[in-house]
């Protein structure tokens, strides 16, 4: 990371880890549910089948990935469960939770680390994850919504000349997450970006959110609810959110509709926050940006891949700081009470207009909530 890093008032910065973060607190007996991270093969298997992309099949080709928020779930996970929390995994590939919960254990024996099934672009399967966890009479202290951000897209050819498409991405499943997919709908015909990134969420803390409010209630701890949003909520299309138009595939575009469902993160964690505050419940609701993240997918020896790797370890978070906000505002005291704000950095900071457009958020709540009937 950019070693000229500065501390906020929180007292970190974007180089602090998560592990700095959360040093010395002690969560034993707190409960959350984490949104975690999946095989990044699924994605693009999923990609490929793509008419955009069909041509990639024919080839003879490997891929490698710089995700910004590769491994980040999995952090988040390992980093909440070393503090003593009850970590339940809200997964597509369940075999991918197992790996993650095998390590976690081999490093701290005593964690508590359970994953369910969830898809959030299918409005069926959160009913059904919903149910499931609610069924198990678990508390709920703190849910947070990661997702995947995928910066690079490298091909390289049969022949060993690697292609570059620099932003250019095909579509990208992962957790909670789709970056800059064509145009796609969800089993419930919506536009896929936003289904995912947006409705999945709404409807998920919908239907939780009785048990975060029981648990608050009985064990006198506040709540937390945590959206990863994107500083790319600043790239939404120019009205913010295309209410009348959410699955006009003449209009769409990828890179706005990406933005247009981060900036609804933040809308909702802003929403929700207020309507909280209204009733005197004990939970707050923020949104953070993680940074962008460099993992260590580059496995090529190529001049290329070297030049990658050395300019990302200083301009780039590791996981270990990328995961580094979500745990804090879990966890930290110094967050206690703050709700509605956005963090970057492990310190508060501020979303762009329309991120705090309070119009906008209410007109987003009652859109999505028309959705979900």
């Amino acid at each position: 990371m950019w070693p000229f890093s500065r501390k906020g008032t929180s007292g970190f910065s974007s180089s602090s880890t998560a592990e700095e973060v959360t040093y010395g607190i002690d969560a034993t007996g707190l409960t959350a549910i984490v949104t975690a991270l999946e095989k990044i093969t699924e994605a693009l298997s999923l990609a490929l089948t793509h008419r955009h992309y069909q041509s990639l099949n024919r080839c003879s080709i490997s891929m490698s990935l710089m995700w910004a928020s590769s491994g980040i779930g999995a952090e988040t996970t390992r980093v909440l469960a070393m503090r003593g929390v009850h970590v339940i995994m809200g997964v597509r590939n369940l075999n991918a939770a197992k790996d993650v919960k095998e390590a976690i254990l081999e490093e701290t024996p005593t964690a508590k680390v359970d994953a369910m099934e969830l898809d959030l672009s299918s409005m069926a399967s959160v009913r059904k994850f919903a149910s499931e966890f609610n069924a198990s009479n678990l508390p709920l202290n703190i849910l947070i919504y990661q997702y995947t951000h995928i910066l690079f897209l490298i091909i390289q050819g049969s022949n060993g000349v690697v292609i570059s498409s620099g932003l250019f991405v095909a579509i990208l499943r992962n957790n909670a997450g789709i970056f800059a997919a064509p145009f796609m709908l969800s089993k419930d015909n919506i536009e896929l970006q936003f289904a995912t990134n947006h409705m999945g969420h709404f409807l998920l803390t919908s239907l939780l959110l009785d048990t975060m409010k029981k648990t608050a209630h009985e064990n006198k701890k506040q709540g937390r609810i945590i959206n990863v949003s994107s500083s790319l909520h600043r790239t939404a299309y120019r009205e913010g959110i295309h209410f009348d138009k959410i699955n006009d595939q003449s209009s769409y575009h990828n890179w706005l509709a990406y933005g247009q469902s981060k900036l609804a993160n933040i809308l909702h964690a802003n929403e929700l926050a207020r309507c909280l505050k209204e009733d005197g419940i004990d939970i707050t609701a923020n949104s953070i940006h993680p940074g962008a993240v460099l993992t260590n997918v580059f496995r090529h020896t190529s001049v290329l891949s070297g030049v990658i790797n050395m300019l990302g370890r200083f301009v780039l978070k590791n996981v270990q700081q990328g995961a580094a906000t979500t745990c804090y505002v879990a966890l930290h005291p110094q967050v206690s009470g703050i709700s509605g704000e956005y963090f970057v950095d492990s310190n508060l900071a501020r979303a762009n207009s329309q991120g705090r457009d309070i119009d906008l958020a209410k007109k987003l709540w009652d859109f999505s909530l028309n959705l979900i009937k």
